[in-house]
């Protein structure tokens, strides 16, 4: 029920098309709260998101937007000191909050907090749980980092007992510099991988541990870890736990096992052994419709936190039978004249790396060419240049971009895009780099035959690149 005091409140959300920003603002707007907000980087599918649930955006950042006074303002991480709402919100000494800090206190506490964290596959992963939990008629609530087709939305705030967060570890605010999953209460948890990422905020691996040191500590005593075995980075902060924990993987020493892993045109097929049971219930099929041995570790999480909640494996598989992944994660936007254009989120050259592997799995007799702008902080940097270049070897050619935002990282740190290229067409991998998306799509459009397999990979909108080569094609 919505009271008669949260249809009067106002909420303004300070960068309300990031993933989160975007899903906490539907929930609100669902609880009858009059919401708005405004960003500067607007583009699907939030935007898209956000339109369909009728919340008004302003298309630039000013303190004018800010009138009439809301009652509440909620400032997104990527939002800083010096952006024109942020001043005037201190001016004004209007009240204010984090997204993490109110997901928590309106939405998480009071129920069981399930949380997927790691550095890949947490949106896909938190997709499949919380449908399985649907599917078994639990009717979770759940805030997840992309539009889960299944439910056609990035957030529910379900009726049931559970609650289920993709479980960030970049930073909650320019106000609050934890990560965002010290907000979520976690009481059960997948921690599927951990590598060195965001290299805006974090200054080494170490400091990334540090934080998810600190994060096991809060899962109480009652709770659970599923965490993937294979993963040194992982069982190397495993001993901050005060919790059970479960490991799942390859490996012949996880408590849960994945083996006789086969990939087909429509998906993969895996046996799990759970070596805590006993014959015959120990091994059992399942079946998704992912490709990539990464999707299998996602999916073992997933499998191990439903079987803890009582659900039955009958019901994993149907669940797992009817999902529809996640906009954005091997997304085929379409076909024209045999050649099939996808759409990635990967920017991570461990996630490029997995996708790129997964749709030459998927399609292993057709021509692969990968189209990669480096977008997000760590990817335009040159930290990772020479796994970014290993990411494409099992590409058939590679198209490169000019970093996003180039002029802001000194030169010294720059992502030398010239030099991936150089040293993919030193290992036979055609390899090319256009300065703009126009120059991509010509080059697309002359060269690609009937069979060919696009993959574009961005975490940002690409100059809506995909749109336009389909329809250039």
């Amino acid at each position: 029920m919505v009271s008669s005091k949260s249809k009067s409140i106002q909420i303004y959300f300070v960068g309300i098309c990031g993933t989160g920003m975007a899903s906490l603002a539907v929930l609100l707007k669902l609880r009858g709260y009059h919401v708005r907000g405004s960003d500067n980087n607007v583009f699907p599918p939030m935007s898209e998101f956000l339109a369909d649930n009728n919340i008004k955006v302003h298309n630039l950042f000013s303190a004018n937007n800010l009138e009439p006074k809301p009652d509440l303002v909620v400032i997104g991480n990527a939002l800083s000191r010096g952006n024109p709402e942020v001043e005037a919100i201190l001016e004004q000494k209007l009240p204010y909050i984090s997204m993490a800090e109110l997901l928590k206190e309106h939405f998480i506490r009071g129920k069981t907090s399930l949380v997927v964290t790691g550095t890949h596959g947490k949106t896909t992963t938190s997709s499949l749980l919380a449908w399985v939990f649907e599917s078994a008629k639990k009717n979770p609530g759940f805030m997840i980092g992309g539009i889960a087709e299944n439910f056609g939305a990035s957030c529910r705030d379900g009726q049931g007992s559970c609650f289920i967060t993709e479980g960030d570890e970049y930073d909650t605010a320019f106000f609050d510099k934890r990560s965002k999953f010290f907000h979520y209460l976690p009481e059960q948890l997948i921690l599927n991988n951990l590598e060195f990422d965001h290299a805006d905020i974090f200054n080494s691996l170490d400091e990334i541990k540090k934080a998810f040191r600190l994060m096991l500590r809060l899962i109480p005593s009652n709770g659970l870890i599923a965490a993937n075995g294979d993963d040194p980075n992982v069982q190397s902060v495993l001993d901050s736990a005060y919790s059970p924990v479960v490991r799942f993987g390859m490996g012949k020493s996880c408590d849960v096992r994945a083996e006789n892993i086969r990939t087909h045109d429509s998906g993969t097929k895996f046996d799990v052994i759970d070596n805590r049971q006993d014959e015959p219930s120990k091994k059992q099929e399942f079946e998704l419709k992912l490709a990539g041995k990464y999707n299998v570790l996602n999916a073992m999480g997933v499998i191990i936190l439903a079987r803890h909640n009582g659900i039955e494996d009958k019901d994993i598989r149907a669940a797992f039978d009817s999902f529809k992944c996640v906009r954005r994660r091997q997304e085929l936007r379409g076909e024209v004249n045999g050649v099939a254009v996808y759409d990635d989120f990967a920017h991570h050259p461990t996630a490029v790396r997995e996708t790129v592997g997964a749709i030459r799995q998927k399609h292993p007799n057709r021509r692969l060419v990968a189209v990669f702008e480096p977008r997000s902080n760590t990817s335009v940097r040159k930290v990772n240049q020479v796994e970014l270049i290993n990411s494409f070897l099992d590409a058939d050619e590679v198209i490169l971009t000019t970093p996003y935002r180039v002029d802001k990282i000194p030169p010294e740190e720059r992502l030398d895009v010239h030099n991936v290229m150089n040293s993919l067409n030193n290992e036979n991998i055609k390899a090319l780099v256009f300065p703009d998306v126009t120059g991509i799509i010509n080059h697309l459009k002359d060269n690609c035959s009937s069979g060919d397999i696009v993959l574009i990979m961005s975490n940002g909108k690409f100059g809506n690149i995909h749109q336009r080569l389909l329809d250039a094609l």
